[in-house]
């Protein structure tokens, strides 16, 4: 069998897109969606794999009308480009893939390019390619786990490693850990890596907007992990931890950095959907579409007149 290309996937049907949005809508759009059913270096429960379509099945029950926003966020244009060809070769592979698949999307005008996970992993190459385009990148990376380790299993590309792996493209800025090993805790100290460590339930995101922000540079790249959600609301994770931050935190966070910093890309990863309820599907998709909003209607980024 002749292996497939990474485009080889043919344009998505209408249910096969977030919203439900028809492919072929006139326009050109503010938002390329780009899934990537990708999980070969979880190291606890798989199944992050059928994320996206998780994400994307979901999305369809959604209201486009955004209260917060005030708004049909939809209006700026949405496309979901056709699932990416997962590579079996190994994860250093597939960050090659992911690269190549964002950088083509780049350079055909889109103003923003999220990716739908899909394990960690992938964040890599997406960042890879927006840094290419946009010397002052930094990235805003929400996680459970700090993702500090050199290598993992063997594998320095493991979805325990990404962090790492990201420092060495741009600078970024840790929200919501509450696990990591000792060396890894070491090497935050060492690096004076600005880490904010969600360590219970009693914290408030107001206390540290303005702190994590600053050290953001003028062009943010946000990777979310959905594992920093409070496993009460995100259950459907492969490496939950107890713990971590809430919705309303999340949101409060991401509206606060898009107000004052210009989002060019992000990934939503790691939603395994079978470890959980429909509702956490539905809390993916949700969130998705909220950072697309604040990204297109709010500071910088804003495709609209103040």
């Amino acid at each position: 069998m002749a292996e497939k290309t990474p485009e080889s996937g043919g344009p998505p049907r209408a249910w096969d897109t977030f919203l439900g949005i028809p492919p072929d809508e006139p326009g050109q759009p503010a938002v390329t969606l780009i899934p990537v059913p990708y999980d070969a270096t979880t190291s606890y429960r798989t199944g992050s794999r059928d994320g996206p379509r998780a994400i994307i099945r979901a999305s369809r029950e959604l209201e486009d009308y955004d209260l917060e926003l005030d708004r049909d966020i939809s209006g700026v244009g949405i496309h979901t480009a056709p699932e990416l060809e997962p590579f079996a070769g190994g994860p250093e592979g597939m960050t090659d893939r992911v690269d190549r698949a964002v950088s083509g999307t780049l350079i055909d005008g889109d103003r923003i390019v999220g990716i739908l996970g899909g394990d960690h992993s992938i964040t890599v190459g997406a960042v890879r390619a927006f840094a290419r385009r946009h010397a002052d990148l930094s990235v805003l990376y929400l996680d459970a786990h700090a993702d500090l380790r050199n290598e993992y299993q063997g594998s320095p590309w493991s979805h325990a490693c990404v962090a790492r792996r990201v420092l060495e493209v741009c600078p970024l800025v840790e929200v919501g850990v509450r696990s990591l090993s000792g060396p890894e805790r070491r090497f935050i100290g060492e690096e004076g890596l600005p880490v904010y460590f969600w360590r219970d339930e009693t914290m408030d995101v107001d206390d540290i907007l303005p702190e994590v922000t600053d050290r953001l540079s003028d062009t943010v790249y946000v990777s979310i992990d959905l594992d920093a959600l409070d496993p009460s609301i995100m259950s459907a994770v492969g490496t939950p931890e107890p713990g971590g931050m809430s919705w309303h935190a999340v949101t409060t966070l991401l509206r606060y950095v898009a107000e004052r910093r210009r989002i060019v890309g992000f990934d939503v990863v790691e939603l395994s959907p079978d470890e959980g309820p429909e509702a956490c599907a539905f809390t993916a998709a949700k969130l998705t579409y909220k950072l697309i909003g604040y990204a297109t209607c709010l500071g910088p980024g804003s495709l609209y007149p103040a």
